[in-house]
């Protein structure tokens, strides 16, 4: 067990595989657009598991979980950025010459109208895709399972004219295939603008599927042919007009049987009755029906779609999150006294609020211990621990630290250890140690508010602002789901 929580405790600030990665050469970075984002750059495997805490159940962000193919989880790494890893099933991409050629010549691409891709992983039979983190969730949950509101019709076409736009810049840049685009695909970022997922832009792996969607929904030469080509893209976009339009996910040969009949109100989505002219909903209509045209040469291309869309954009200088309903800073979340604590950098506020809890965030960790305990090894460990709370309860911070070590380096896991070592390090004036305390604490219990919280502290005191308000917001988010678990 010693040696398992050792390599449990090991964070990605300190893995030993850390200078590989950042030594990494650059793959491509000459159309950043202002993102300010990293050059494509090859992973270890280690770093993707401990940026996702171990791959973590609680990080997965997959349509479908566990179940899906391939997983997709959110993680964080050792500079604070956060992202995506899709976890490929070890028998997709067996070819790892193809996987990195394909994964190298997506990450050229930098866009914002794109979640861009950062890197990849190729080790063994473990295949790993990393990208931008979207953190507002996809077209699909904000037009077919809204909660708050439904899509405006504003916004609506914004998505497809951003869709249009990505797609063209991908074409412009060599990658005209898109597999399987749909709903899912689509993202949105920090400010609700719409961003188009690069994992689509992978050409297949050994199973050979552009489409996994119902067949319903699949250009009709991919169903002749197998292959997927730029026509079969636009195909693709048609469907997602009529998602967007009707609110619903119907089937091509439905919707266009309603268009032919003119039966417009059967298909448009009750939700935008008064938000549009009878004029802009016929053009897009229109639009859908072209995309959709059976003959593939008869569809239009991204530059037409998006001379098309251009003209019906509606408030346009309204920003995306305001159109969505959705607030897109930390401080429009409630605090809790913990959180008010983090932002006010009232260390002494969070000593009394960590004494308080003590250790009942982890006591499936300690119980997991104690059949060891009758080990000397464990015994000096755990004598350690009680020693060094004595000292954190008595504010001797520094005799705390060198207790907490030799818990630590003893083998054993505790995040409440951890927890405690990283506020006695802030008050040591040592915010770096702090954060990779923090950090490894969130390794072991991923989803811990208190984790998220003592990072949001340490990153304020090497005066990462944005990166503390990000962690801030994370653990008052992870906070309110415990509370609302508990209510229960």
């Amino acid at each position: 067990m010693g040696s398992q929580g050792s390599k449990l405790g090991t964070c990605c600030l300190g893995s030993p595989n850390k200078a590989a990665v950042l030594e990494a050469p650059d793959v491509g970075n000459e159309d950043d657009n202002g993102l300010g984002l990293l050059a494509f750059r090859e992973f270890t495997y280690d770093q993707l598991k401990n940026a996702t805490s171990g791959f973590a159940v609680e990080n997965i962000v997959s349509e479908h979980g566990e179940k899906a193919p391939n997983v997709v989880y959110k993680g964080k790494l050792e500079n604070q950025t956060r992202i995506v890893v899709k976890r490929f099933n070890r028998s997709a991409w067996p070819d790892a010459r193809q996987f990195l050629d394909e994964a190298r010549s997506v990450g050229q691409l930098r866009n914002q109208k794109l979640a861009n891709l950062l890197g990849c992983c190729c080790e063994n039979d473990e295949r790993l895709l990393v990208s931008e983190y979207m953190p507002n969730s996809t077209l699909a949950k904000h037009l077919f399972h809204w909660d708050a509101q439904p899509m405006k019709w504003a916004m609506r076409l914004r998505v497809v004219l951003h869709l249009a736009q990505a797609l063209e810049y991908c074409t412009s840049r060599g990658r005209s295939l898109y597999h399987d685009l749909n709903a899912y695909r689509i993202l949105f970022d920090g400010d609700c603008n719409p961003r188009l997922s690069c994992f689509g832009l992978m050409k297949n792996s050994r199973d050979g599927k552009s489409y996994s969607t119902n067949l319903a929904f699949t250009p009709p030469e991919y169903l002749r042919t197998g292959r997927i080509t730029p026509e079969s893209v636009i195909y693709s976009f048609g469907t997602l007009l009529l998602d967007l339009i009707s609110g619903k996910h119907i089937p091509p040969s439905h919707a266009l049987d309603l268009i032919r009949d003119r039966n417009l109100q059967m298909l448009t989505d009750s939700c935008l009755e008064g938000q549009f002219s009878n004029d802009d909903g016929t053009e897009l209509v229109r639009l859908a029906s072209r995309c959709l045209h059976y003959e593939p040469q008869e569809r239009p291309n991204t530059r037409s779609l998006i001379a098309s869309l251009t003209p019906l954009q509606k408030e346009t200088e309204v920003p995306s999150h305001v159109l969505m309903g959705i607030p897109n800073s930390a401080s429009s979340v409630p605090l809790s006294a913990l959180g008010e604590a983090c932002v006010r950098r009232d260390l002494t506020a969070i000593h009394e609020i960590l004494e308080s809890i003590g250790y009942k965030d982890d006591e499936g960790v300690a119980n997991e211990l104690s059949f060891q305990m009758w080990t000397d090894q464990m015994q000096q460990s755990l004598e350690s621990k009680k020693k060094g709370d004595s000292n954190f309860k008595q504010k001797d911070f520094k005799s705390a630290i060198e207790r907490y070590t030799q818990f630590v380096d003893g083998g054993m896991v505790s995040p409440t250890v951890l927890a405690r070592r990283s506020l006695s390090h802030l008050m040591s004036d040592m915010p770096q140690e702090a954060l990779e305390d923090a950090m490894q604490a969130q390794v072991i219990s991923p989803v811990w508010h208190i984790a998220s919280y003592l990072q949001a502290s340490a990153l304020y005191a090497l005066g990462m602002e944005n990166e503390a308000q990000e962690a801030l917001k994370e653990g008052t988010i992870v906070e309110a789901k415990r509370d609302a678990t508990n209510a229960k």
